[in-house]
């Protein structure tokens, strides 16, 4: 025991000395550096027409890669960098740009292939919307789908963009978008606040330019799906012209304006920079401004066309008006399900640089949010009427999906998780009391999974955003990740609850009285007859499912019996002639 205690103290010693040696060593090194003439300065950087040595890169012989390259080791070398002169060869300028065209192009490359999979949503949208109606409007609700797109589109390309996006720059993702530099603004309470963009229209002059070419198509599918819920929640009553106005102006006024506040460089995205609130309104993919700017609006239009004939008693109480295909329902949730991966992970701008390689775990937070949200819906029907609700379960899936579009880049997964399972709740919720409180008549339930998850959303980011996202270290001008009341900033709440407050009144009330004067000049609203019969006919000229027996629509309380005998005949000619 002796030899032990004694050999451990020589090892102790043995260490003290070492240490001691290597700190009388580092000390003379530094004493000795500190006395030494000062380093002289670093040897100049290469010219950047400087020939570059590729010696150590040697791209394969013409004849060795002339016998293929099954194995990809050959493809892609320095002969496939772009060389300006040819009489200098490959200089180093011509690699350092390669580099920054290609970031530049992958970036390109996976925003505009999220913004074919947001387009595909439409098709979507067309058949949940389709199947919740009934079969005699399958034609009408189908052609509002179909040409809301080409109408957004137009009013979008005309001035919505520029009223958007045009003072937005510069977009570093998207290699700058430059010529988007002139935001309208107005001087309050000693601020500068934005109010709309000036550059852009037609896409014309300084706009033709690459970058801004890739910003509008992906702004506009995004508009697009904006359009598309409305049609939902007014269907199989309303008149097809007056949904040509409507969505015209939707896309070109109402909608832009609010994008702008929150993501064109508007007063609700500096409401961190000027007010400290947090870092402004964050709407990371659009729940605010998509899902509830298309929301209210449908809020706004049902109530001003009312709802359908038959929908409710004289007491007031509500009546079941089950769509007809619940099979395209349920895959139209598939298809929406599928494009949201280009909705929201590609609301990075981009897969290359500032944190764009999130885009993994915003698809995860997607994928789960969606799925609790189909589990919330299921389990609140089955609680409390007994079976799972097929169209609610669809709802369910979408109303998660919209609840994670605006936090799914600044949340974990267990968030996210938790805010799908709330909406799917919440839906359920939302649409028995706007059908049998606020009595407004909603045949596909856009309101609520729209509006009111579109509203949760917003309102979630306010929550559970947890400050480990760093897109290029700020968001809206502010430095640092966005965080949350749970995870310390209750500041950022406050920002997320003016934004509801402005979706609620500012964009409710342009869209009610837009609506309200399309009401005056045009009409909404079918005529009875038409509407009983069937809109494939009136308004479209021809049945969807001509080979079918449509059964006659039995008459409400409160309509003349005599309509009955004159809605057969149209039914038994329109079938013969069809």
């Amino acid at each position: 025991m002796i030899r032990i205690g004694e050999g451990m103290k020589r090892c102790s010693w043995m260490i003290v000395l070492t240490l001691l040696l290597c700190a009388c060593s580092a000390w003379a090194q530094s004493g000795s550096a500190a006395s030494s003439a000062p380093p002289a300065p670093p040897a100049p950087a290469p010219a950047m027409t400087a020939p570059l040595d590729v010696k150590a890169a040697q791209p394969p012989a013409t004849d060795e890669l002339q016998k293929g390259d099954p194995g990809g080791t050959k493809t892609g070398t320095a002969n496939d960098i772009v060389v300006s002169d040819p009489n200098k060869g490959l200089t180093l300028a011509d690699t350092v740009n390669q580099v920054g065209q290609n970031r530049v192009a992958i970036n390109f490359t996976w925003t505009l292939i999220c913004g074919f999979l947001v387009m595909f949503m439409q098709a979507g949208f067309a058949i949940v919307e389709t199947g919740l109606c009934r079969a005699k409007n399958a034609n009408h609700t189908m052609m509002m789908n179909f040409m809301v797109y080409g109408f957004g589109l137009f009013a979008f390309w005309v001035c919505g963009f520029a009223l958007q996006m045009g003072g937005v720059a510069p977009v570093s993702m998207l290699g700058g978008a430059n010529p988007l530099n002139s935001e309208h603004t107005i001087s309050l309470l000693g601020k500068t606040w934005g109010i709309f963009g000036t550059h852009g229209f037609f896409l014309s002059g300084i706009s033709y330019d690459v970058s801004v070419m890739v910003v509008f198509l992906f702004q506009m599918v995004f508009m697009d799906t904006a359009l598309t819920i409305v049609t939902g929640a007014a269907a199989e009553r309303w008149k097809y012209v007056a949904f040509c106005v409507s969505s015209v102006f939707l896309g070109a006024i109402t909608y832009p304006l609010f994008a702008n506040w929150a993501w064109g460089g508007g007063w609700l995205s500096q409401l961190g920079a000027n007010f400290g609130l947090g870092h402004g309104y964050a709407d990371f993919a659009g729940s605010g401004v998509v899902h509830t700017v298309g929301g209210v609006t449908a809020l706004a239009l049902a109530m001003i066309v009312g709802p359908r004939i038959g929908k409710y008693n004289r007491n007031g109480s509500p009546n079941a008006m089950p769509g007809h295909d619940i099979v395209i329902v349920l895959t139209g949730c598939f298809i929406l399900a599928f494009g949201w991966f280009g909705f929201n992970p590609g609301s990075t701008l981009g897969a290359s640089g500032n944190g764009a390689l999130r885009i993994g775990s915003i698809a995860v937070n997607t994928m789960l949010a969606g799925c609790t949200g189909s589990f919330g819906a299921v389990l609140y029907m089955w609680i409390k009427y007994g079976k799972p609700d097929a169209s609610m379960s669809g709802n369910g899936l979408l109303a998660g999906l919209v609840a994670i579009t605006a936090p799914s880049g600044f949340v974990n997964t267990v968030s996210s998780a938790i805010i799908g399972l709330v909406a799917g709740v919440l839906v359920c919720v939302s649409v028995e009391f706007v059908e049998r409180v606020l009595k407004v008549d909603d045949p596909v339930g856009a309101i609520s999974v729209h509006g009111a998850n579109g509203i949760w959303g917003v309102i979630s980011v306010g929550l559970f955003a947890d400050g480990a996202s760093n897109y290029g270290g700020s968001w809206n001008g502010v430095s640092g990740s966005v965080r949350g009341l749970f995870y310390g900033d209750p500041s950022q709440l406050i920002a997320q609850l003016i934004g509801v407050g402005t979706l609620l009144g500012a964009v409710f009330c342009l869209s009610y009285a837009a609506n309200y004067v399309i009401d005056l000049v045009v009409g909404q609203r079918v005529s009875a007859e038409d509407e009983l019969a069937g809109l494939d006919i009136p308004e479209m000229g021809a049945l969807c499912y001509p080979e079918f027996v449509l059964k006659p629509e039995s008459m409400p309380t409160g309509v003349m019996a005599s309509h009955a005998t004159d809605i057969k005949t149209k039914l038994l000619v329109a079938q013969e002639t069809a």
